[in-house]
């Protein structure tokens, strides 16, 4: 029976199997509903997404990465501040090193459990666009950290209903084809904000979310004229902090750090993936 050595890591809450495919030794053919079955809670590990480690001629490895559905996702923070350290405890880089993803080259530290990872520059902000719901009007702002964000301003976002609102703005035509995960923050206290968000492949609310963490961050600096850095509270209790430079309304040189923490390293087995008997 085949076994694939993994790790499970967690970035503040957002949990996900980490596998060397250096070797190909993860089957192309039906990737997606591999990844799918050993992402399944309870079935088999579960995670909020797998990633690949490979190789490449560009940077000091490269990976893939799959949402617990099996989609494609172009970045994600909390996923690439846990694989650099995955690279640096398995020798494939240094304490400082560079990974290819589909967003571009990303640059990462590792400081014992903690990472800091250079984001790659925000895309299209919109401050204070507005959406058509079921409900009526709602104001939103979006923005591009790597991957698609609205960002949704609250007095407080204990009470909202995170999956309904999430899920409907996800899928509207306004997004489509591709759409859009879904971010709910509000101010804490001075450089402070909390955030909520529903992620598209997860289809859920995650425990945190690094691309979100920027995405509220760059949102709330810009309407409050908050300076850097940032503290964002996730919904696992722990805080993202996100720094960044800012000309003229233009956010560059953002960085994500947070911990990286290994949960654990094992075999998985055919049955993880197999077909349901």
């Amino acid at each position: 029976m085949k076994k694939i050595n993994f790790y499970k890591m967690s970035g503040s809450g957002n949990d996900f199997i980490i596998i060397d495919n250096r070797n190909n030794i993860v089957d192309e053919n039906g990737l997606s509903n591999f990844i799918a079955k050993v992402c399944r809670r309870k079935m088999a590990v579960g995670a909020d997404g797998i990633i690949l480690v490979e190789n490449t001629d560009r940077a000091d490895f490269k990976w893939r990465f799959f949402n617990s559905d099996g989609s494609v996702a172009e970045m994600c923070g909390n996923g690439a501040r846990c694989v650099a350290r995955f690279a640096y405890l398995n020798d494939i880089a240094g304490s400082n090193m560079s990974f290819e993803t589909l967003a571009g080259l990303v640059k990462a530290e590792v400081i014992g459990e903690c990472v800091k990872v250079k984001m790659t520059d925000p895309l299209e902000l919109k401050i204070d666009d507005t959406i058509e719901l079921k409900n009526g009007l709602v104001s939103i702002s979006s923005i591009n950290t790597g991957v698609p964000h609205v960002v949704i301003v609250k007095d407080s976002i204990d009470v909202v209903d995170i999956v309904k609102i999430g899920r409907e703005i996800r899928y509207h035509d306004q997004f489509s084809p591709d759409g859009t995960n879904v971010n709910f923050v509000c101010h804490i206290k001075d450089n402070a904000i909390a955030i909520r968000t529903y992620e598209r492949g997860v289809e859920d609310e995650t425990l945190a979310c690094g691309t979100g963490a920027a995405a509220g961050a760059i949102v709330m600096a810009n309407k409050m004229k908050l300076d850097s850095p940032l503290s964002v509270l996730t919904r696992s209790g722990g805080y993202l902090n996100i720094f960044f430079k800012e000309k003229e309304g233009q956010y560059y040189d953002i960085y994500l750090e947070g911990d990286a923490r290994i949960i654990y390293k094992a075999q998985l087995w055919e049955d993880a993936w197999k077909d349901d008997l």
